[in-house]
């Protein structure tokens, strides 16, 4: 795919020892009396203009039925996006109690898990758009995918595929950033942080469908040799 340039690395213990190197060097330069504009994490502090060019996601779906949540962000700025990352969380006070993205918490309290999904994740997902491997790895949260650099001019086109499996109406939100350290941060042209919304009513009804990798919906098990 001619897609962005996008680096994301799945180990941990690595990104940690140069989490850990740099807040050294940092402490050093501070030490001499000197100035660094980067996180700890490695991170060019400052503002990184980033425009969501499309965003998509069904508003009626049905129990068991499959669906894309497609985005499309832009890097308009003149500098590599250090981490280009999204937030996800079902919208209220029960979806950002919940530790996991497409999630509420139940408010009962003697519950051993208390996350109650409304939409669950398929395996390998997300993904970059015309893309077969994971495209957002793990970060310091369940609700945040980290996808990589991103470079200036370039576009990510991320996809979750995920199935509703709690019947009601959602809001289901989602933000955009720039880095996992905290001090590079994405906005846009009007200085805000990038971001949006679905408003989504899922009805009890089974369509026994589900989605394509292209976006095309289809009788469950008709997809041959499909993944």
């Amino acid at each position: 795919m001619g897609g962005p340039r996008i680096h994301a690395s799945r180990c941990r213990p690595r990104a940690a020892v140069a989490g850990a190197l740099a807040a050294a060097l940092a402490l050093g330069a501070a030490a001499c009396g000197g100035g660094d504009s980067s996180s700890a994490t490695g991170e060019a502090a400052g503002s990184y203009p980033v425009e969501v060019t499309s965003a998509s996601f069904p508003t009626r779906q049905r129990l068991g039925q499959t669906s894309l949540l497609r985005l499309g962000i832009r890097n308009a700025g003149e500098r590599t996006i250090p981490a280009l990352t999204v937030d996800v969380s079902v919208a209220g006070e029960e979806g950002r109690n919940s530790t996991l993205p497409f999630a509420i918490r139940d408010p009962q309290s003697d519950l051993a898990q208390p996350d109650r999904p409304v939409w669950v994740l398929a395996e390998r997902y997300p993904r970059l758009a015309g893309s077969e491997e994971p495209g957002g790895t793990e970060t310091f949260s369940d609700k945040t995918f980290d996808f990589g650099r991103l470079e200036p001019g370039a576009t990510a086109d991320v996809v979750w595929k995920l199935s509703a499996v709690r019947a009601g109406r959602w809001g289901l939100r989602y933000g955009i950033g720039a880095g996992t350290g905290g001090e590079a941060k994405a906005v846009t042209r009007g200085g805000v942080r990038p971001g949006g919304s679905f408003a989504v009513r899922i009805s009890r009804a089974p369509l026994g469908k589900e989605v394509t990798d292209s976006g095309e919906v289809v009788p469950i098990g008709s997809r041959s040799g499909s993944r």
